[in-house]
């Protein structure tokens, strides 16, 4: 497991924590996430055993970043077509101001979000605001989902959302095609329905 991830074992005591609050919580719902790495051949970095218990995962590089065009796409592709992927994490890796990024097909990797009903992130972190806002209306225009994500590692990340909002906003997303602008009930529905297999 990438940077030090949870262990198999901490998973599945955290999902016991989640589903014991859930029964005390009225009103409002624990989902049980992660961010799972994408291995350098595509794959992610917890068996299908551990994925199919969550329900959203988010795939994401962290690792071997310098690519080229073509292995970047494959392997983004791959971790795509995981029937367990919710979420592509900020897609091009990259850190403005100090790191570029790896270079992939955008419109490939975009038109596979799209046909496997896999949302994309917009991370909020201000060293990020990755998927870049100019390619907002091509995912938009294909039927895929965007997601503006904090990407938080501590409370004060959280007070990131308003950068993501503002990229957000710049790329022409609108609230129907927001993930996290929906309802308890619909986001809810959203996950089953990915869980069952079904595209968006």
């Amino acid at each position: 497991v990438y940077a030090k991830g949870l262990s198999i074992e901490r998973v599945l005591q955290q999902h016991e924590e989640i589903d014991h609050l859930n029964k005390k919580l009225d009103g409002f719902q624990v989902f049980k996430g992660i961010e799972s790495d994408i291995l350098n051949d595509g794959s992610l970095d917890y068996p299908e055993e551990i994925l199919k218990r969550f329900d959203l995962v988010v795939a994401s590089i962290h690792s071997n970043l310098k690519m080229g065009e073509d292995k970047a796409t494959e392997r983004l592709i791959k971790a795509i077509e995981n029937p367990y992927t919710t979420i592509l994490g900020h897609p091009t890796g990259r850190l403005l101001l100090s790191r570029k990024g790896y270079t992939f097909d955008h419109k490939k990797v975009i038109d596979a979000c799209a046909a496997n009903g896999v949302v994309i992130e917009i991370n909020a972190n201000p060293l990020r605001l990755d998927l870049d806002w100019r390619w907002h209306q091509y995912a938009l225009d294909k039927g895929a989902w965007l997601s503006i994500n904090p990407d938080a590692h501590r409370n004060d990340g959280f007070l990131d959302m308003h950068y993501g909002i503002n990229a957000a906003r710049k790329g022409g997303l609108y609230k129907e095609r927001c993930l996290n602008a929906l309802s308890l009930q619909e986001i809810s529905d959203f996950f089953n329905r990915k869980k069952a297999g079904n595209k968006q």
